[in-house]
């Protein structure tokens, strides 16, 4: 059942950390290169490097926000509720 109620909030957390990550990569990408847009992966003109490195820096900025914004979302579920959102298993170090 907190899976269930979890649910909704956790897609609304979802939403707003694409939409944070996609606002910090465009300041990364402009940091590291200058340039205002990233190079997408169909643009002629771009290099090979310049488009890997652009997707390796974008996936590495949505995991990290992800992962803080489902780990935050569910510990601050935890402490309104007293349950946690997700599994809890311990881990067995296998």
């Amino acid at each position: 059942m907190n899976k269930l109620l979890y649910r909704p909030l956790g897609m609304l957390f979802g939403v707003l950390g694409g939409l944070a990550a996609s606002a910090l990569f465009g300041q990364v990408w402009k940091l590291i290169t200058g340039t205002k847009e990233a190079p997408s992966a169909t643009q002629k003109d771009r290099g090979w490097g310049e488009v890997l490195l652009a997707a390796t820096v974008q996936g590495a900025i949505f995991g990290v926000v992800k992962a803080a914004i489902d780990r935050g979302g569910a510990t601050g579920y935890d402490r309104l509720t007293g349950k946690w959102p997700g599994d809890t298993d311990k881990y067995d170090g296998d």
